[in-house]
């Protein structure tokens, strides 16, 4: 891999992750949108790009929290890969396509079942493209949690995955957010959205959850020990990160996956991260770098900002692709 080479005009952590926000481009309008119905009722919006077509290889992009399959990262992505011959499809997890979904339930940093779900249907859909996964921060973890759960079931369905500044551990990231004044900022942006979701549901909630302490909630725990847990049959927020934390699930991954990871990642930061866990497991390819923040790893010049973390993973995952091609040894 090409070394990342942080950019001189962002310094520090905050400045990559929120300028890797601002700056990349927004313009989603080469993408075409399909809905599937789910087995429970509900409904996945699927972005589709051009050569995301029967026998030709493609990428399943899953986007983080609050994001959606067109937020800059994803759709820098698309191009990356459509540079290299690769299609790619783009998940909105539940209610993060611009529409609510039809049920009380919502997504979740372990909810591998929609991700299952869909595999299942691309590989019907598009029969003969072989299949890699990437996923950028909540939806990296949901990634390797389900590599974890399905071990050679895993195997048998992708051929490779790449997974970008990942909270593998939801209680120390929460842990981390909280301790600093820039972290509980970017919690706050992200409670706005959460709380206003489970508002625009309550006709549908009802008494299930206390909606007075989900609108009071001020940090992720409060939030997922009103919301989040409730709403998705755990006990609690402390239940629910020791049973959705792919930290626990890495030891079982047997497909190939590169992971990408800053050390100063205000999310995750690499001492708090499960890096020694990675090394340990041959499936993994680990690039951690001392800067790049969180879905940041900007570089270049401010006139020609270079987007790193895309570039490679989309050159990582292409090469997969094509050898799988080459030698007809696609999964099933």
């Amino acid at each position: 891999m090409r070394p990342y080479v942080s950019a001189w005009w962002l310094p520090g952590a905050h400045a990559q992750t929120i300028a890797g926000r601002l700056l990349r481009e927004k313009d989603g309008s080469f993408l075409r949108r399909e809905r599937i119905d789910t087995p429970d009722g509900d409904f996945l919006d699927l972005d589709f790009t051009s050569r995301a077509t029967p026998g030709n290889p493609v990428v399943l992009v899953l986007h983080g929290l609050e994001g959606s399959s067109r937020r800059g990262y994803a759709l820098q992505t698309y191009r990356e890969l459509d540079t290299r011959g690769i299609g790619a499809v783009g998940l909105n997890f539940r209610s993060c396509s611009g529409e609510p979904n039809r049920l009380a339930r919502s997504y979740h940093s372990g909810e591998t079942g929609d991700l299952a779900f869909v595999l299942d249907w691309l590989t019907r859909r598009l029969p003969g493209s072989p299949i890699a996964v990437i996923g950028f921060s909540l939806g990296g973890n949901v990634l390797l949690k389900w590599l974890g759960e399905r071990r050679d079931e895993a195997r048998a369905r992708v051929v490779a995955c790449a997974a970008v500044s990942v909270p593998f551990d939801l209680a120390e990231c929460e842990r981390a957010l909280d301790s600093t004044t820039m972290g509980r900022f970017y919690v706050r942006r992200f409670l706005k959205t959460l709380i206003a979701k489970v508002d625009a549901k309550a006709h549908i909630i009802g008494d299930t959850i206390d909606l007075a302490r989900v609108r009071a909630a001020a940090s992720f725990r409060a939030f997922d020990d009103a919301a989040t847990a409730p709403l998705h049959g755990f006990a609690s927020a402390d239940e629910y990160y020791a049973l959705s934390s792919s930290a626990g699930f890495l030891a079982h991954v047997r497909v190939p996956v590169l992971v990408i990871h800053a050390e100063d990642d205000p999310f995750m930061p690499g001492e708090r991260a499960p890096l020694d866990a990675i090394r340990l497991n041959r499936a993994f390819e680990p690039v951690v770098t001392r800067r790049g923040g969180h879905v940041g790893f900007i570089a270049g010049s401010p006139w020609a900002a270079q987007y790193w973390a895309e570039r490679e993973a989309a050159e990582y995952l292409a090469g997969r692709l094509h050898a799988v091609l080459d030698t007809g040894n696609c999964p099933a």
